[in-house]
C-alpha cells in the first residue's frame, strides 16, 4: 500500500478543507439561494428591495464626499471609485435584495424546472425587487438633493456624478450594462464559498464596475436621479435614456452570459 492510500482520516479532511469546491457543489449552492428567494413573500421583498435602494445611495455618497476632499487629477477616481463599493456590501452582505443579483439566483431554478408558474413567481419577485429598489433609490436621491446634510462642495460632487452618469450614449449604456450585468453574476457566483473573503469579492469586483464606469441600474439610478430631485433633468427622460438601456444591458450580463452558461454546463454534468 501506497502511502497515498495509507492517509488517516484527519488527512482526508484536511484535504478537502483545502480543496476548491467543484462547480457543480457551486452551482447548486446557487441553485438553493434561488428557490429560497422564490418562497418568500412580495411583502418580504418588497421591505428588502426599498432598504437595498436606499443602502445604494451610501455608493454615492461615498464616492461624492472623496471627490469633493481629492484634488482634481487623473489619479482621482482611482481612490474615489472605492467609495462605488460601499453600497454594495451593504446590501450583499446584508442579504438585501438587489435586482441585477437575482438575475442570476433565480433564473437557475426556472431553467431547469421550465415550468409556467416559475416563470410567473420569477416575473413577480423580478418586478417586485425592481420598483422598489428603484423607489428606494429615488427617495435616497431625493433627500440628498432637498437637505442640507452635505456642504455645497459635496453636492456638488454628487451633481457630477449624476451628469457623468447621463453622459453616455443608449448604447453605449446598454453594452456597459451588459458588462456590469455580467461581473455582478460572477459575484454572486464566487460568493458561496469566498468565506472569509466575501467582503473582498465584493469590493473587488463592484470597485471593476466603477473603475470601468460600467452602469449598474440601482446605483447609477441614485445618481441620475440626483439630477431629477434638483430640477436639472426630467423624471421621463431619465428613465427612457438611463434606466431602460441600463436595465436591459444588466439583465442580459446576469442571464444569457452567465445564468444561462453555468446552467449548460453543470446541469448537464449533474444529469
Amino acid at each position: 500500500m501506497t502511502k497515498t492510500e495509507r492517509l488517516s482520516h484527519h488527512e482526508e479532511e484536511q484535504i478537502v478543507e483545502r480543496t476548491s469546491p467543484p462547480g457543480e457543489v457551486v452551482y447548486h449552492a446557487v441553485y438553493r439561494e434561488g428557490e429560497h428567494e422564490l418562497q418568500r413573500t412580495t411583502a418580504e421583498l418588497a421591505m428588502s428591495g426599498l432598504a437595498a435602494g436606499l443602502s445604494m445611495g451610501f455608493s454615492m455618497i461615498t464616492e461624492g464626499v472623496l471627490q469633493a476632499c481629492l484634488p482634481a487629477a487623473p489619479w482621482r477616481p482611482l481612490i474615489t471609485k472605492l467609495g462605488y463599493s460601499i453600497g454594495f456590501v451593504i446590501v450583499i452582505l446584508g442579504r438585501q435584495q438587489l435586482f441585477t443579483k437575482n438575475t442570476l439566483t433565480v433564473i437557475l431554478p426556472l431553467l431547469r424546472k421550465k415550468k409556467l408558474s416559475l416563470l410567473g413567481n420569477v416575473a413577480r419577485l423580478w418586478a417586485v425587487v425592481l420598483v422598489t429598489n428603484l423607489l428606494g433609490a429615488f427617495v435616497f436621491a431625493w433627500f440628498m438633493a432637498h437637505s442640507n446634510t452635505f456642504d455645497p462642495n459635496v453636492r456638488s460632487a454628487f451633481f457630477e456624478l449624476g451628469n457623468a452618469a447621463m453622459h453616455k450614449s443608449f448604447t453605449a449604456l446598454l453594452l456597459g450594462g451588459i458588462v456590469a450585468g455580467w461581473l455582478i453574476a460572477l459575484m454572486v457566483w464566487l460568493l458561496p464559498f469566498a468565506e472569509a473573503a466575501r467582503i473582498w469579492v465584493v469590493i473587488i469586483l463592484s470597485y471593476v464596475i466603477g473603475i470601468g464606469y460600467l452602469p449598474h441600474v440601482i446605483a447609477g439610478s441614485v445618481e441620475a436621479f440626483y439630477l431629477v430631485a434638483d430640477g436639472a433633468l426630467p423624471f421621463s427622460v431619465c428613465i427612457c435614456r438611463y434606466v431602460i438601456p441600463v436595465l436591459i444591458g444588466n439583465v442580459i450580463g446576469g442571464v444569457a452570459l452567465v445564468a444561462i452558461g453555468a446552467h449548460t454546463e453543470f446541469i448537464e454534468a449533474s444529469e
